[in-house]
């Protein structure tokens, strides 16, 4: 399809990696949606299934890219964006279904200001539909320490859906669950930084269009539901390793170098109590992956470095929107477990 005034064409870009059923109904569900001018782009990450012909057979209409190796989610998007042709892109998981006119909602709230380079819709739980879904909920927030949360889901308590955050509003981050961008914001940051792989990259992402002087915003009349953790379970240990490698990434690097030595030594103490905690649960492959991700940081100090370089982060303002108080602390000590109780 092509470009018009009213409907800009929007470039659906979905990684995948396994799972012809859940790809499936992602399909399925996008050939309903009301929006008139879509391109769908598939990059099939080297998937161990016979995925590639599955969608040859009952997806012609899609944009099939095929990766020789499994790039991630981060380098998966990458990848799919150089072959998109949208001024949006719609960064999008294969797990998700949709209401019809999600994309309506989200591209009328770009078109409504140049400053905002990124929308998430509502995001709610796939199998219990009342509730909102652990990643991304109605839109992210993070603390000082790089932990994230949202609203609607801090850590592992998930609300329940009464239209207490239907108000669109402006928020940190955009999940990576399902987001739209402008592509030439996309592609002046560089895209998605691929030494995260996957997880948080979205957060880093929204971060350095913040430092371009971009909002990021939630449209919560836009709405699909995600069925979560299909290609990499919360009881992954490989997930734990990611999650806190690339949070340390974000303070480590994202920051002044000052802000991130003050904010470092602190985070390390968190981190020694989920340490103990996952021992003391008899969790040892989780244990053993958050000492991963510090093995991880020491060993890559000079590629840290390079990257705060190209960030030029010693130079930028800290956002205005990163929670100035422990998430941690929030909802383990004082007990605060809805975001509405933050503020």
């Amino acid at each position: 399809m092509t470009e018009s005034s009213t409907h800009p064409l929007v470039s659906v870009v979905i990684p995948h990696y396994g799972g012809t059923d859940i790809l499936g109904d992602c399909q399925t569900s996008l050939n309903k949606c009301s929006y008139p001018n879509l391109e769908i782009i598939v990059v099939d990450n080297a998937s161990p299934d016979d995925s590639v012909q599955f969608i040859k057979t009952n997806f012609p209409e899609a944009n099939l890219v095929q990766s020789e190796f499994n790039r991630g989610f981060a380098g998966g998007c990458n990848f799919g964006v150089e072959h998109a042709n949208g001024e949006y892109l719609l960064i999008l998981n294969n797990d998700t279904t949709h209401e019809a006119d999600w994309i309506d909602h989200l591209v009328k709230m770009m078109e409504s200001n140049p400053k905002i380079s990124a929308v998430q819709p509502k995001i709610k739980n796939y199998d219990n539909r009342d509730y909102f879904d652990y990643a991304g909920a109605c839109g992210g927030f993070m603390d000082k320490y790089c932990f994230p949360f949202a609203r609607g889901r801090i850590f592992n308590t998930v609300e329940k859906d009464e239209s207490q955050y239907d108000e669109a509003i402006q928020i940190f981050w955009a999940s990576g669950t399902a987001f739209l961008t402008r592509k030439d914001v996309f592609n002046k940051i560089g895209g998605f930084d691929e030494i995260f792989f996957a997880h948080m990259e979205e957060i880093d992402y929204h971060w350095k269009s913040q430092m371009l002087g971009y909002d990021i915003w939630v449209e919560p009349a836009s709405v699909i539901y995600h069925k979560g953790a299909v290609t990499l379970p919360v009881s992954s240990p490989k997930k734990t390793y990611l999650n806190y490698r690339n949070s340390m990434i974000l303070l480590l690097t994202n920051y002044p170098i000052s802000t991130s030595m003050k904010l470092f030594f602190p985070r390390i103490i968190l981190e020694c109590i989920s340490l103990i905690k996952e021992i003391v649960t008899f969790k040892w492959s989780h244990a053993l992956a958050i000492i991963k991700s510090w093995i991880w940081i020491l060993g890559h100090i000079g590629v840290l470095k390079e990257r705060r370089d190209i960030l030029k982060s010693d130079n930028i303002k800290i956002p205005e929107l990163i929670f100035q108080k422990s998430i941690v602390l929030q909802y383990f000590i004082r007990k605060k477990k809805k975001y509405s109780l933050l503020n």
